[in-house]
């Protein structure tokens, strides 16, 4: 079997290279047929990565996520953001995490310090010209 595969360009060779993959799917490794459905995979992925972006969860789903996760409800936030109306602040996306909260989070709901550090950005403003 030849390794004529090519570039996936648009649409229909997304779609032709997923039925590719499908059918590759149960290829013995260090078969030809693997190393065609690896070639495949690689090439399917950079497509969906440039044509499917996927953004980062926003912090405060992020840490409600975590909370649900860990059977937990809000109020767990207190002690970790110090009182109940900064946990409804930054909640609400009024305020953002000083760096103490973000690694008690990190530390206590074991979220990674990155995800919470990417996702704690304030929008930024438009400036307004004064005419």
């Amino acid at each position: 079997m030849s390794m004529d595969i090519k570039p996936i360009r648009v649409d229909a060779d997304h779609k032709a290279a997923l039925g590719e993959i499908e059918r590759l799917w149960s290829s013995e490794p260090g078969t030809p047929e693997s190393d065609r459905l690896e070639v495949l995979s690689i090439l399917v992925e950079a497509y969906e990565r440039k044509h499917f972006p996927v953004d980062p969860p926003d912090l405060i789903s992020v840490i409600l996520f975590r909370l649900e996760q860990m059977g937990l409800n809000r109020k767990a936030l207190q002690p970790i953001i110090g009182s109940r109306r900064g946990v409804s602040e930054i909640l609400a996306g009024k305020r953002l995490l000083s760096l103490s909260m973000v690694r008690r989070l990190s530390e206590q709901l074991q979220i990674p310090v990155e995800m919470l550090m990417r996702s704690n950005v304030k929008p930024q403003r438009r400036s307004q010209k004064i005419v």
